[in-house]
């Protein structure tokens, strides 16, 4: 599953720069699939609508941190365990229960990431 910020979050940025994938971003930040990645051209998110790589896209949330389901990988591939649970002061860096992935499922993610 991809991992998910909950409302504990207390905004205070450790998480981000740990991400492999570039998926955490402030809130109320626009993200893009390129930052952070090896895509170019187009890229197709899930539920199947296709965006230009470098398309601003709507922030996740307004007010705290969000990670992007579109990103995460979980850090497979990368690390251990999740870098963003790792560092996190106050422990709201979890699994999302309405996003359950496979290893598998988050490994092809960061095969199609990082080209």
């Amino acid at each position: 599953m991809a991992i998910m910020i909950t409302d504990e979050c207390i905004n205070c940025g450790a998480c981000e720069p740990e991400c492999p994938n570039n998926a955490i971003y402030e809130g109320g930040v626009e993200w893009a699939v390129s930052e952070g990645t090896g895509v170019k051209g187009t890229y197709e998110l899930e539920g199947g609508k296709k965006v230009g790589v470098d398309d601003p896209q709507l922030p996740v949330e307004e007010d705290l941190y969000y990670i992007v389901p579109d990103k995460c990988t979980e850090c497979k591939g990368f690390h251990e365990e999740p870098q963003c649970a790792a560092v996190c002061p106050v422990d709201c860096c979890i699994p999302d229960p309405e996003r359950e992935e496979t290893e598998e499922v988050l490994l092809e993610r960061k095969a199609r990431l990082h080209i």
